[in-house]
C-alpha cells in the first residue's frame, strides 16, 4: 500500500462514525487484496505474503469486533472466518485465486455495510481533529490541502 494510500485512509478514519469505520476498514482490506494480487502478478512471493498477513489481520480486526448479542453476528463470523482460511490457503499454494475468492464473498457484504453507513448519522468517533480542506488554492497540475485548526493543542502539555 502506498504511503499516500495510507494518509487518506487516515484522514477517512479521522473524521468517520461507527458505520463509516466498517467501509473504511473494508476499503483497507480491498487495498491489501489487491496488493496481494499485484505481488502475485509481478512475481514477489515476499510482497504478495506481507499482503495477505495484513489482509488477515484485518479480517481478524473485523471479527474481534463483532457484538455477538446480535443474531446476525454469527453468520458474519463464519463468513469471516471461511474469507481468513482463504487467505491462509492463498499463502500456503502461493496462489492469487483465493485473494480474488476473498474478494468476491467479500463484496456483497461490502454493498451492505456502505448502503448502512449512509443511514448512519451517528457523531464522529474521533473528536478534536484537524479538518482537512481541499481545493481552496489551485497549483499547476496538484491540489493544495489546508489543514484547519492547526493552532489548537491536540496533545498533552508538558
Amino acid at each position: 500500500m502506498t504511503q499516500e494510500k495510507k494518509q487518506e485512509f487516515t484522514r477517512r478514519l479521522s473524521n468517520c462514525n461507527r458505520g463509516q469505520m466498517i467501509v473504511i476498514m473494508y476499503d483497507i482490506l480491498f487495498a491489501y487484496l489487491d496488493d496481494g494480487i499485484q505481488a502475485k502478478e509481478d512475481n514477489d512471493y515476499k510482497l504478495f505474503k506481507r499482503a495477505v498477513i495484513n489482509a488477515r489481520q484485518v479480517v481478524g480486526r473485523l471479527m474481534e469486533d463483532l457484538d455477538f448479542s446480535y443474531q446476525i453476528s454469527g453468520d458474519l463470523y463464519a463468513e469471516y472466518r471461511f474469507v481468513d482460511q482463504l487467505l491462509a490457503m492463498a499463502v500456503c499454494k502461493n496462489d492469487a485465486q483465493n485473494l480474488e475468492d476473498a474478494q468476491r464473498v467479500l463484496k456483497n457484504l461490502y454493498d451492505a455495510f456502505k448502503e448502512a453507513a449512509q443511514q448512519d448519522t451517528s457523531e464522529p468517533l474521533m473528536q478534536h481533529t484537524q479538518h482537512v480542506v481541499a481545493g481552496m488554492t489551485y497549483q499547476k497540475g496538484s491540489l493544495t490541502e489546508t489543514l484547519q485548526d492547526s493552532e489548537s493543542s491536540r496533545g498533552f502539555l508538558a
